[in-house]
């Protein structure tokens, strides 16, 4: 697919001075990327996030290792030695895995020979790094089996973890392509950059233009902003119409609850208390003066749907409160909010609308979603959002982010470690 509204952030390749992050940060000294890296017989490590679901101990979705292929290939191909690092779910988690099933399923995609060793920087994983063939890709053990890879560092600190001390020696270069965990601090991801010559990945390039670079796209831009991280809706509602970015911001999901709820609307006990669970009425005093400042260009939900003996039933937002849950957006509050996506020039989503999980309750999200692919230039968060597209069979959108947490903060205007570590290389 290609992508409308990017441009190359090489700066041997354009003399533009558009900001990579967003109006807050002007930098005058580009991201390098493959172009600048003579590949052939180098030793690359390269930091992937090919963290991914688990069905019956098998991996469940091969998406984010697909989203990477353009970079291993055009590595492999140009004669690189690949040394992989990912990491797979987190200590104590059901998915906390080793990354042997990873590199199965890479090396059945790809024509170049992918091995796997159950070792991360110790001798056993250095002795095999050494023994690579130019073109060949070693996936190493997940990096979060390593105690320091789950603490967030500053990057010098990072770079005298005993992942970095260890593997730095014996490789000519790093390569960052994990932007789904741009937003963390690990040695991993910050700390390479600091001790080797460090790059940007194809899939990373292409997120920082796209995400990086909202503000240049066509208006009217309109924003969906909807699932279960009401903290970080809030964050990207208050950056874009603050720095009027955006033109509208359309609220869904729990976002859309909170909301209503703060312009006094009580939708009910049950839904008050899935709000007090996610925590979001912490935020209730800045979702107040969001509506103060910027109500004008705020739509929320004006009707609802709720379960009533296992049936789909949708209630006006005059007829709150209610005493079942609202798990979704009503037809009303779809079709106004597909007909303000669908118009615009630029759409923004993130979140699904509603309880996608359960299949009463995913009208607003399919409606909404296939609504904006008819934009003139669709643009959807990634992580959770992307993984409910694929699953609910909703495609045409330029560009879906293979990050959640990362899309958002580069949306909110927020410096991601990762990047601003690859920047500070370049």
């Amino acid at each position: 697919m290609r992508y409308k509204n990017t441009f190359s952030i090489n700066v041997t390749k354009s003399a533009m001075k558009t900001p990579l992050l967003g109006p807050r940060r002007h930098c005058d000294m580009p991201i390098r990327t493959l172009d600048d890296l003579a590949a052939q017989g180098q030793t690359i490590g390269l930091r992937l996030d090919i963290n991914s679901p688990f069905t019956d101990g098998s991996l469940a979705d091969d998406f984010r290792i697909r989203a990477h292929l353009e970079t291993v290939e055009e590595l492999t191909t140009a004669g690189a030695r690949v040394v992989v690092l990912a990491h797979q779910g987190r200590p104590g988690g059901d998915s906390f895995r080793c990354l042997e099933p990873h590199a199965d399923v890479l090396d059945g995609l790809i024509d170049a020979p992918v091995d796997y060793i159950d070792s991360t920087f110790a001798t056993a994983a250095r002795d095999r790094i050494s023994t690579l063939s130019d073109g060949e890709v070693l996936v190493l053990e997940n990096t979060r089996f390593f105690s320091e890879e789950y603490i967030e560092f500053e990057p010098e600190r990072a770079a005298q973890t005993y992942l970095v001390t260890k593997l730095a020696p014996v490789l000519d270069a790093y390569v960052d392509d994990a932007f789904a965990a741009a937003h963390r601090s690990q040695p991993s991801l910050v700390g390479f950059p600091r001790r080797i010559p460090s790059y940007a990945g194809r899939l990373m390039e292409r997120e920082i233009d796209v995400l990086g670079t909202i503000e240049s796209t066509a208006r009217p831009r309109v924003y969906f902003l909807a699932g279960a991280k009401v903290p970080d809706s809030l964050s990207v509602a208050e950056s874009v119409l603050e720095d009027d970015i955006a033109d509208e911001v359309l609220a869904g999901g729990l976002f859309g609850n909170l909301l209503l709820h703060a312009k006094g609307i009580r939708l009910g006990e049950p839904t008050d208390q899935i709000l007090v669970e996610f925590d979001a009425l912490e935020t209730l005093p800045r979702a107040r003066r969001l509506l103060t400042n910027h109500g004008d260009r705020i739509r929320t939900p004006v009707d609802l749907a709720i379960e009533v003996d296992g049936e789909r039933v949708e209630i006006d937002i005059d007829d709150l409160p209610v005493e079942s849950p609202t798990f979704d957006i009503g037809s009303a509050t779809i079709d106004e909010f597909g007909e303000a996506l669908g118009s615009a020039a630029t759409a923004v989503l993130n979140g699904p609308a509603g309880r996608v999980e359960d299949p009463l309750f995913t009208q607003g999200t399919r409606g909404v979603y296939r609504a904006a692919s008819a934009a003139e230039n669709s643009i959807v968060g990634g992580g959770d959002t992307g993984a409910v597209l694929r699953k609910l069979g909703i495609d045409g959108f330029d560009h879906v982010s293979t990050g959640g947490g990362a899309a958002m903060r580069m949306l909110a205007r927020e410096t991601l470690p990762a990047v601003q570590v690859l920047e500070d290389a370049g």
